[in-house]
């Protein structure tokens, strides 16, 4: 029997449901899902392996042009996606697609491998019908093997588009074990879903200006696991924002984040969260390295 396999990169403008997709394909809360762009800041793989192909999934920060040095970071980790792959998925966003948009394929356009465009969000068209124009603007760019229009929210052509990656992977062994999920360790999805919270509560600039680091991570055999957090913002008025009056906001915060930690672990956690003001982090270099951002 033929076993295909292969590294997939889910890339596309931002907001344009690559998190969403990775989670529906892996059946698995694996990416962080906001209504906000930029949600996702750095690469989450997701496995899947079925009869006869696994797939490893990359799903990647939206593309933009990038302003400063944490934009140009999660730019960066696109290219090196886009390296790694053997095939690349461009999500776009049926709501939004227009011919002259079309430029932001371009980093996809310079992939040497196969080329899939994925046309999601078909659920919120008013007519079916109104995808045939957008379907003929991405089949003129020439780029593109396949065209698959799907909605990731609900499932709705995600089982074509499966089929249609196993198809375009070259024969290959499996890379991980069957039962396997994501290769990435437990405190990065800890440290995702703290900062997820904060793009779903907090309005503006504010979620754009926190980051989230994982100080300690204790798992307790007779006890609840530790987790020691902070957030850290760029001034003193977002802190005072983060925290809130009486501390309200942070511990709903909190509550939130521990629930989706505990609910993904399977067992019961104490957070304890800190809020901590990083003046400009994300155009200051050393501070991304710190973060982990490669710069």
């Amino acid at each position: 029997m033929i076993h295909r396999s292969g590294y997939v990169a889910l890339v596309g403008p931002p907001n344009a449901g690559k998190s969403t997709l990775l989670n529906q394909i892996v059946r698995s809360r694996l990416g962080i899902v906001s209504p906000k762009p930029q949600t996702t800041r750095r690469r989450t793989l997701g496995i899947v392996t079925g009869e006869g192909y696994q797939i490893v999934l990359l799903d990647t920060p939206g593309i933009i042009d990038p302003k400063y040095p944490l934009q140009e970071a999660l730019m960066r980790t696109v290219g090196e996606v886009l390296t790694d792959a053997d095939l690349a998925v461009v999500l776009l966003d049926a709501g939004a697609v227009r011919p002259e948009r079309l430029g932001i394929s371009d980093r996809a356009g310079r992939f040497e491998g196969k080329r899939i465009a994925v046309l999601n969000k078909i659920d919120l068209l008013r007519r079916r019908d109104e995808m045939i124009p957008l379907l003929q603007s991405i089949s003129e760019t020439g780029l593109f093997a396949e065209i698959v229009p799907i909605s990731a929210l609900t499932g709705e052509g995600v089982d074509r588009l499966l089929s249609v990656i196993i198809s375009f992977l070259d024969e290959g062994p499996a890379f991980y074990p069957e039962d396997q999920l994501t290769e990435q360790p437990e405190r990065f999805f800890v440290g995702e879903m703290i900062r997820e919270q904060a793009f779903l509560r907090f309005q503006e600039e504010i979620p754009y200006s926190i980051e989230v680091e994982l100080t300690e991570f204790k798992e307790r055999p007779e006890s609840k696991d530790y987790i020691e957090a902070v957030l850290f913002v760029e001034s003193n008025s977002q802190k005072g924002i983060v925290i809130g009056r009486h501390g309200q906001a942070i511990r709903a915060l909190g509550e939130a984040a521990r629930a989706s930690i505990e609910q993904f672990l399977g067992r019961p956690v104490y957070l304890d969260l800190r809020v901590k003001v990083a003046p400009k982090w994300r155009r200051d270099e050393a501070a991304l390295r710190r973060l982990g951002y490669r710069t």
